[in-house]
């Protein structure tokens, strides 16, 4: 009667891991454009394979064009960066294989990007991937759950509603 007894919507959705290994804080990031988040706030991951995954349902809006990063907009309309290590703009693409391309749906867990880590740690740059919420301002929190070993999509980012 008149809602009053209807449960409230959950105003908070969880963000997957985008590839198995070390969830660590944006802090850890050694370029500031990450860890003081200028394009967002978020977690990064450690990555221990080359297989990124889509960390939540939604839209691919662009897979850079040397695949070192791809973005995605959730179905709940969080604007997701993932980024695939530091400088790796640099490869050309190289040792990155793209599985999306932009305006696909995708479903946590699909498979995005693999990356070739031993040919990029072999090039010298950092593997470490942050993954950003662009759109941070339009939520009331985004919240890392870091400093721990992850698997694919387990829960990394918590992103609440206003």
């Amino acid at each position: 009667m008149f809602g009053l007894f209807k449960k409230k919507k959950d105003k908070a959705h969880v963000l997957g891991a985008p590839a198995k290994g070390k969830a660590v804080s944006l802090k850890e990031v050694s370029d500031p454009t990450f860890s003081e988040g200028i394009l967002g706030d978020g977690v990064a991951v450690i990555p221990s394979e080359g297989k990124i995954y889509a960390p939540a349902d939604g839209t691919i809006g662009m897979v850079f064009d040397t695949l070192h990063a791809i973005s995605l907009t959730t179905d709940f309309g969080a604007e997701v960066l993932i980024h695939v290590g530091l400088d790796t703009v640099q490869l050309k693409g190289e040792g990155f294989e793209g599985h999306v391309k932009a305006g696909d749906t995708v479903k946590k867990g699909d498979l995005l990007l693999t990356v070739d880590l031993e040919k990029v740690k072999a090039a010298g740059y950092d593997i470490i991937t942050p993954v950003l919420i662009c759109n941070t301002a339009d939520y009331a929190a985004v919240t890392a759950q870091a400093d721990k070993e992850v698997n694919a999509g387990d829960d990394v980012l918590t992103v609440e509603e206003k």
